[in-house]
């Protein structure tokens, strides 16, 4: 049951982490002039990348640890 609870503490840190990206990301583009669009897709793209980093950390963890 602990390691359920700390996996989902992991899971929501890693979204917080992702969002706050995606959010910093959006404003330095509208910031930069971008349109709304244009600043929605480097959102997207900057959490994308938070959670494709976290994964790929996780998958590497798991690998030296086992």
């Amino acid at each position: 049951m602990l390691n359920l609870a700390i996996a989902l503490i992991t899971i929501a840190l890693v979204v917080i982490v992702a969002s706050l990206a995606a959010i910093g990301a959006a404003i330095l583009a509208r910031l930069d002039g971008a349109t709304y669009a244009a600043a929605v897709t480097r959102a997207a793209t900057a959490f994308a990348a938070v959670l494709t980093l976290a994964a790929a950390g996780t998958a590497a963890l798991a690998a030296v640890l086992s």
